[in-house]
């Protein structure tokens, strides 16, 4: 009995980690957005991992390329980060920075790289959505020149984060220069965009890509003239065109497709972002049958995609869902099953 699955393909992995390469000096891909693709990347380019999590520690062989971002840290837990390896931190409130800095002042530690997350606007029209991370401009132009007088400090930094699919937040020079100092500037050593780049879905606007990439490369040969280093931390823009979802038709009715898949073991991000899944062999609005095409379980947000134009469907055969490699991760609804990833050439 056939199962639905997830494709992945070392070729465009690779592929779309070079392109990224050529944007910037150092890559760092966010190990949360697709761990499989973590370890095609350790074995085959020279990325940096950005992670979040401890727990996520273990799809990387080499901690040294981790950058680790804290969130409600104790000395525990900065302890055993030390002892794994970790030499690039991201800390963005207070508490946890001062608790780092505490750490640092009663061990030995040596080449620590330490980043403070810049709170930029956010431009979004959804109000209450999101929580803002990060230190406000004041303290960061005050502090960063404060860190290298650290014992255990090699080097400093400045990260911050720009909403992947949000295609308005990508005036990068203009939003930086405006809240640091140049006396900031001519001393920090790393800065990341954190956020990653954008990818293709059934509901993005592809025309303002060029436009996102031309202003990345005219920010990154600004920071360079400062000496700093520009690292890009993508996840999606790697991992969704990576990735396949393959699901078999169980049922059709009234143009409604039901595969043996659910957004909730499969696509999450349907509801979170939301994002939509391109369909293999969809045709433009108007040409083909329209479909709508819903997931295996009885609630009514499982939908993959609400209208989308196919040849004729029957029970039994493939959908393929494209740009599904990007936050694969799944739920325990209704006791779905996780569906298995297979690594393809």
């Amino acid at each position: 009995m056939k199962k639905p699955k997830f494709e992945i393909s070392k070729k465009v992995v690779l592929e779309k980690f070079d392109e990224v390469k050529a944007l910037c000096d150092i890559v760092s891909y966010s190990s949360k957005t697709n761990p499989i693709i973590t370890k095609i990347l350790e074995e085959e380019r020279d990325s940096l991992f950005s992670i979040h999590s401890i727990y996520e520690l273990k799809h990387v062989f080499d901690c040294s390329r981790v950058i680790f971002l804290a969130q409600g840290w104790d000395f525990e837990e900065i302890e055993n980060l030390m002892i794994s390896g970790v030499k690039y931190y991201v800390v963005d409130n207070l508490k946890d920075l001062e608790m780092f800095k505490d750490y640092l002042s009663k061990h030995k530690c040596e080449n620590i790289k330490l980043l403070l997350r810049l709170k930029l606007k956010e431009h979004t029209l959804r109000t209450e959505k999101y929580f803002v991370f990060g230190f406000d401009s004041n303290f960061v132009n005050k502090e960063i020149l404060e860190l290298k007088k650290i014992k255990g400090i090699s080097e400093v930094g400045i990260h911050f984060h720009r909403k992947t699919q949000n295609l308005v937040e990508w005036d990068l020079k203009r939003e930086i220069e405006n809240v640091l100092t140049k006396e900031v500037l001519d001393e920090i050593d790393y800065m990341v965009i954190g956020g990653g780049l954008p990818s293709v879905y059934a509901n993005t606007n592809e025309k303002v890509f060029d436009g996102i990439f031309n202003k990345i490369k005219d920010f990154r040969l600004w920071v360079n003239s400062f000496g700093i280093k520009m690292v890009i931390e993508p996840g999606r823009f790697i991992a969704a065109p990576a990735g396949k979802l393959i699901t078999n038709i169980k049922a059709i009715y009234e143009n409604n497709i039901v595969v043996d898949a659910s957004v909730y073991n499969s696509d999450l991000d349907a509801l979170i972002v939301p994002v939509k899944l391109l369909v293999l062999g969809e045709h433009e609005k108007g040409t083909g049958k329209p479909y709508s095409i819903k997931g295996i379980t009885p609630c009514s947000m499982d939908l993959f995609r609400y209208r989308v134009y196919l040849d004729e469907q029957k029970v039994g055969d493939e959908l393929v869902f494209l740009n599904a490699g990007a936050y694969n991760f799944h739920s325990d609804f209704c006791d779905l099953p996780k569906i298995q990833s297979e690594i393809v050439e």
